[in-house]
């Protein structure tokens, strides 16, 4: 029996979230051809021919940088990934990472593991060799946080519960993000700020053009002699090469990464994990099951939520009628050519919402009525309409 929706898995994705899949509508796997819509994590797809039947992609992680979003914009395909899903996940890291740098830890691991003798001979290494292991305490230091997303504010509220002072920046925090960020967390007027002030720094922003390279050279110049980096978001927001140009000169005190590169992970004052931030069970659940349920909300009723490229837009079905689901680019009188279309055929509109971002813009019309295949044609003719469809009437 010929499904309803192909999904095309590019990696393995949590059975939590794949079983939410109707098996009666679906047809889910990494060997489905033609699909409607692909699932990835970490698959790169800017070099992959992406089939004419794609109609969304979902990444079960919050970055997008192995999509071509761009390109999927222009051809009307909105790209949906999942932000906060693993937020938990990179916390827990990035507080694990405060205590291996505070601590040092890993040095100090690494010296009991290569520890040889009998007890006697091990008690008296250890008494000898731990004070090139003398950290401090947190409680009373000051955390610097670039970004206060999803990551960035579970971890600011989890450092003031540590002891630590924290003050934070992010000029274009959500509302969301603002009502759960604690009052204890101090604002900074600038970036800089934030770099001057810390003993640790930690960094959350998403990897775009604009944060390439936002731990710098200049910014680097302007920390304390003593301070730490982390960085538990994206490896290409800190210049490797002046992170471990200030480590030789003694003017940065220690960089903890999830990225390990050649010019950092051999480096001694350098501890890179391998890329665990969103590494638990947990977080791979939560990540499956919100792409899923995102993929889900657009084939079946138009809804675009959680989208790096296209608007949000949600628009509750209104029982009986059927939905015709437009993206076209953002120029004038779109909604008005459709609904003249919908009119002309004698069909009532119930509902409609028209949402933009930049260029692009998503129409829902929820109509009372049949629609034939030529309604469809004559709205994929109006000039700057992408894509258009119809889905059937909700039970």
């Amino acid at each position: 029996m010929t499904k309803q929706f192909r999904i095309q898995t590019l990696n393995a994705i949590s059975g939590a979230g794949l079983s939410r899949f109707p098996d009666d509508r679906y047809d889910v796997g990494g060997n489905v051809t033609e699909p409607h819509a692909l699932l990835v994590r970490s698959a790169k797809l800017h070099d992959v021919p992406i089939p004419d039947s794609v109609m969304a992609i979902a990444r079960a992680g919050a970055g997008t940088n192995n999509i071509p979003v761009a390109a999927m914009t222009e051809r009307g395909i909105p790209v949906f990934n999942t932000p906060g899903a693993n937020a938990n996940a990179v916390k827990e890291l990035v507080l694990a990472g405060l205590f291996i740098a505070s601590r040092n830890l890993i040095p100090a691991a690494r010296f009991a593991h290569e520890l040889t003798g009998d007890d006697a001979e091990i008690a008296r290494a250890v008494e000898a060799g731990k004070k090139q292991f003398v950290g401090f305490e947190l409680p009373g230091r000051t955390l610097g946080v670039i970004g206060l997303g999803a990551v960035g504010v579970q971890v600011a509220n989890a450092a003031l519960g540590l002891g630590l002072n924290v003050v934070g920046f992010d000029p274009g925090i959500s509302v969301e993000h603002a009502w759960h960020l604690s009052a204890e967390v101090e604002r900074a007027e600038s970036m800089e700020e934030v770099f001057r002030r810390a003993d640790i720094l930690t960094v959350h922003v998403p990897l775009i053009e604009s944060t390439r390279g936002l731990v710098s050279t200049q910014r680097i110049a302007i920390m304390k002699e003593t301070a730490v980096l982390l960085n538990f978001a994206r490896a290409e927001i800190v210049d490797e090469a002046a992170v471990v140009s200030a480590l030789d000169e003694g003017t940065l005190g220690g960089y903890v990464c999830d990225f390990p590169s050649t010019a950092v992970h051999k480096h001694p004052k350098c501890i890179s994990l391998p890329h665990l931030g969103a590494s638990t069970k947990e977080a791979e659940r939560n990540c499956a099951v919100m792409a899923v349920d995102e993929l889900r909300g657009f084939l079946e009723d138009g809804q675009v939520h959680n989208s790096v490229n296209f608007p949000e837009a949600v628009l509750p079905r209104e029982p009986g009628t059927r939905r015709l689901v437009i993206v076209n680019q953002n120029v004038p009188n779109m909604v008005g050519q459709v609904s003249t279309l919908v009119a002309e055929r004698g069909q009532n509109i119930a509902n409609l919402l028209n949402r933009s971002r930049g260029d692009l813009a998503v129409t829902l019309v929820d109509v009372e009525g049949e629609l034939g295949e030529d309604v469809l044609d004559q709205l994929r003719a109006i000039d700057g309409v992408l894509s258009a469809r119809a889905i059937e009437p909700a039970a």
